[in-house]
């Protein structure tokens, strides 16, 4: 067992669900990232530079899709309580997997155009 898998271990069985599916999002939109443990939380690259970050806390799930991540999608995270560089999800709210999906997707395209320069 890895350390992501150890700290998803580490929640109850409905987060678990929700850190899991947050997972496979990155997973299946970034296949190239890199899957790390940083920060105290599972942290993913892609050419060798940060992509998102991920962590559960008591009422919420945190997003860290970097400043430029949260730009794109402000409108859409409008609703969500903010930082620079974070979004906070609700665990009494749907997930909103979709947009976590776009947002990494997102992020990648980024990364592969800087990492070409």
């Amino acid at each position: 067992m890895n350390q992501i898998e150890e700290y998803i271990q580490g929640f109850p069985a409905d987060v678990q669900e929700i850190l899991n599916n947050i997972r496979n999002i990155i997973k299946e939109n970034a296949a190239d990232a890199e899957e790390s443990f940083s920060y105290g939380m599972p942290a993913y690259k892609c050419n060798k530079k940060p992509l998102v970050y991920f962590a559960a806390f008591k009422n919420h799930i945190g997003f860290y899709a970097t400043p430029s991540g949260h730009t794109e999608f402000k409108d859409e995270l409008a609703k969500y309580k903010q930082g620079k560089g974070s979004v906070q999800f609700p665990l009494n709210e749907p997930m909103p997997y979709n947009l976590i999906a776009r947002i990494v997707r997102y992020r990648v395209k980024e990364n592969n155009e800087t990492g070409k320069k």
